[in-house]
């Protein structure tokens, strides 16, 4: 039987992580967030590090399962076996249907539109490039983990790269600091309160994208020694490249400018540059959007193939292509269901993703609440890493990831019935699946000491 093979080491998951998370966020969210915290500079920038910090958390709680058992599927695998197969399945059912593949599909259409800058599209000419963009990420990903991971690297270093060039040069020639009012609020009332809640909220959002890289610990050489130092060295990446990167802003173009702006890094450019200058950063961006793309291709359809391997799936995603010990198929699927998103009229899948990705961090909270499951359960199990603050570390993130929910049930009741009623969808298709024969886990992938599972 053709297995996933190990070939992806601590560069390449530092790299997943980093390239995965940047995508468009923090060229559009500060602007936002500068507002919702009443101009504050010093308070923005809390906020930038604190949801960070949180993220981190999260990154640190995955890490100690991820090292333990180093399955793909991350996520799934740890709702699985804590919590059970129909939330582990409607985890998976969610990612399939609008999360991942909305996600991408959101990728590939802000690539078209970024692609604007350069060249003139007409409406079919748009969805066409977006639909070959998301082809050529699954070609790349099909021929191997390997190749994935190598284009992922390439292209997150560039982003990178850009990235923290373009903060250099805004903050060395940047003279719009000058201008801030203040560094701190003068003083605090309950709309700061509130504005400080929903910056948090979303650059928790700007966030996200870190955990994807769970679902490839299955295919990491000597797991349980880089997996936790990947996932944990990315997220810490990426929190100074945010950090750095909203100083420079307000460097360049003053707490004022970056309020005002909704290209916040085009206008700050444009500022010290000129106007040509901001072609530099929409190439920037279509490099990091075709980035983000590579690393949910890379990563995501492994979840499929645990799903399918646990017979609750579409069996032939749990097939591993003989040539490039890779679930082709899962891949295949995945993409083809984002290509199939992108030509659908308007941005129907736009308003899809916007009502489901908060049902993601209800998730998050039931994968990072199964650490308690497996310390209980399995108090000897072999852990080479372990959660740094334990219990409070995983506490933290989950109510960070409560808040989130929270707070969408109450400002966004529609998005909350719409994701209810896409999950109780689930259920039934979960049952389908249930009865048919499940694929063995591959004991090329199963955790050192761990046990063949009996589906319930």
């Amino acid at each position: 039987m053709t297995t996933l093979r190990r070939t992806l080491g601590l560069t390449d998951l530092v790299l997943i992580v980093v390239g995965t998370v940047i995508g468009s966020g923090i060229f559009r969210v500060p602007s936002a967030v500068l507002q919702q915290t009443g101009g504050s500079v010093g308070l923005s920038l809390l906020v930038w590090f604190a949801a960070g910090i949180l993220s981190l958390l999260g990154a640190l709680t995955f890490a100690e399962m991820g090292a333990a058992k180093p399955d793909a599927g991350g996520l799934y695998v740890f709702i699985r076996d804590a919590l059970g197969p129909l939330p582990a399945f409607l985890y998976g059912w969610t990612m399939f249907l609008v999360i991942a593949s909305g996600s991408a599909a959101t990728l590939a259409v802000a690539f078209k539109d970024y692609l604007g800058a350069f060249v003139t599209l007409p409406p079919l000419g748009g969805k066409a490039v977006a639909i070959a963009m998301i082809a050529v990420v699954m070609v790349i990903n099909v021929r191997g983990a390997r190749q994935g991971a190598n284009v992922q690297g390439v292209a997150t270093a560039i982003k990178v790269l850009a990235i923290v060039v373009m903060s250099a040069c805004l903050l060395i020639f940047g003279h719009g600091s000058s201008g801030a009012a203040g560094f701190w609020p003068a003083q605090w009332n309950v709309s700061l309160l509130t504005g400080v809640g929903l910056a948090m909220i979303s650059v928790l959002w700007a966030y996200e994208g870190w955990q994807y890289v769970t679902f490839s610990a299955g295919e990491t050489k000597d797991p349980q020694r880089i997996f936790p130092r990947g996932i944990v060295a990315g997220t810490a990446l990426v929190i100074a490249i945010y950090v750095i990167a909203n100083i420079a802003y307000v460097a360049a173009i003053g707490p004022d400018g970056v309020m005002a702006s909704q290209r916040v890094a085009a206008d700050a450019v444009s500022a010290l540059f000129g106007p040509a200058a901001g072609k530099l950063i929409a190439a920037i961006i279509l490099v990091s959007m075709f980035s983000a793309t590579n690393g949910l291709t890379l990563t995501a359809p492994r979840l499929y193939y645990s799903m399918a391997r646990d017979g609750v799936f579409f069996s032939k995603l749990a097939e591993v292509n003989p040539r490039f010990n890779t679930p082709a198929t899962a891949i295949i699927a995945s993409s083809v269901w984002a290509m199939v998103l992108v030509a659908l009229p308007g941005s129907t899948f736009e308003q899809l993703l916007t009502y489901v990705v908060f049902v993601g961090w209800i998730f998050f909270a039931l994968a990072a609440l199964a650490i308690f499951v497996y310390r209980r359960r399995e108090p000897e199990l072999h852990r080479p890493f372990r959660t740094p603050g334990y219990p409070v570390t995983p506490i933290l993130f989950v109510l960070s990831a409560a808040a989130i929910v929270i707070n969408t049930v109450v400002t966004q009741p529609r998005n909350v019935m719409f994701a209810i009623g896409l999950m109780v969808l689930g259920v039934p298709a979960y049952y389908m699946w249930r009865g048919r024969p499940a694929k063995a886990p591959a004991d090329a992938l199963a955790s050192p000491g761990a046990k063949v599972r009996e589906r319930v």
